[in-house]
């Protein structure tokens, strides 16, 4: 409400911003939330915190005083302060899976279980509190966590047999995630049931299915074969003669160049390549990750490649909302 009052008319507007005139450098005015852009409302409640005092100011005109009111009391700031805190981490993950010259999928798993961890820890911290405001701050949080569930659980098995593979095929990730999982639930990672072991094959029989799977089926005509059968290869496959006699490719599904009469046998050489790229997917899975370079470091203006949110460092620091919460209880106590 003070964001459309205080910029009511171009009078109203210039008063406040006179307010911080020799006070900050740039004057800005308070902003309202919209409900299609993301982290609008923690940017709201952050201008609106920054400003506290200018606001305080404005009001102070006597040609305002009916809208005194409206001003936050020391004990609603405190709320804002907590609602702010909660909020944080998302607009973390929202810069960093938000880029235009890199990809992130590799990164979905990740976020999906960090903000199910955040949201965990603030119900945690809030599950005894008898205060109306953090009882209606629990439920809300625990609204959010049923709807990430619900998005997380319409996950059909065929993109999120992508997700999977995204998160493994990541060199500095590999099966990390799903052994810190086991180690979190004492799961000893060479169990069948382990995540780690789930992955590892539900990950090694796609590689067979989807890629092994092709090398089998597409057999490639030997040169003097062709050469001796009046074959006139067809335009649909490739639009090229070469493309069929190309012992490794495997984009052409033309049936005639497929016919037995067409095919003398497979080529020495392409009948083991499904064996070797299962050979080279374990290799891949059993070598350790690549050393993590800049690790903890993100920057919103920066198409980060493997920079963690959760273990950032200096300019976004997300505190565990537990031992967070505990220190402003013992603060505001002393």
């Amino acid at each position: 409400m003070l964001a459309v009052l205080t910029t009511l008319t171009p009078g109203r507007r210039n008063e406040f911003m006179d307010c911080q005139k020799a006070k900050v450098r740039i004057a800005v005015l308070l902003i309202m939330d919209v409900k299609t852009r993301w982290n609008s409302t923690l940017e709201l409640l952050e201008r609106a915190y920054r400003l506290r005092e200018f606001t305080r100011e404005w009001l102070q005109n006597p040609t305002y005083s009916n809208y005194r009111p409206l001003f936050t009391t020391q004990d609603e700031w405190t709320i804002v302060k907590y609602v702010m805190e909660v909020l944080m981490p998302f607009r973390y993950w929202t810069l960093w899976m938000s880029k235009r010259q890199t990809v992130t999928l590799h990164h979905i798993i990740t976020v999906y279980n960090d903000m199910f961890n955040h949201m965990d820890g603030v119900m945690q911290a809030l599950a005894k509190k008898k205060s109306e405001w953090k009882e209606d701050l629990f439920f809300a949080v625990k609204l959010a966590r049923q709807k990430l569930s619900k998005y997380y659980a319409e996950v059909t098995p065929t993109p999120g047999m992508n997700l999977i593979s995204a998160h493994i095929l990541d060199p500095f990730r590999k099966l990390r995630s799903f052994r810190k999982w086991d180690k979190g639930m004492d799961i000893n990672p060479e169990d069948e049931t382990s995540y780690t072991t789930q992955y590892q094959e539900a990950f090694l029989k796609y590689v067979e299915n989807e890629y092994c799977a092709k090398h089998r089926r597409v057999p490639v005509n030997k040169f003097e074969t062709v050469q001796n059968s009046n074959f006139i290869p067809s335009a649909t496959a490739s639009g090229s003669y070469q493309s069929c006699l190309d012992q490794y490719d495997s984009s052409s599904d033309d049936k005639e160049c497929l016919t037995p009469n067409n095919v003398a046998e497979t080529t020495p050489g392409r009948s083991d390549r499904p064996a070797r790229l299962m050979t080279a997917a374990r290799l891949y899975l059993n070598s350790p990750p690549e050393a993590q370079k800049n690790w903890g470091q993100i920057n919103p203006n920066l198409n980060d490649y493997h920079s963690d949110p959760m273990e950032i460092s200096s300019t976004f620091w997300i505190p565990d909302i537990t031992d967070w919460w505990q220190h402003q209880e013992e603060t505001q106590s002393k």
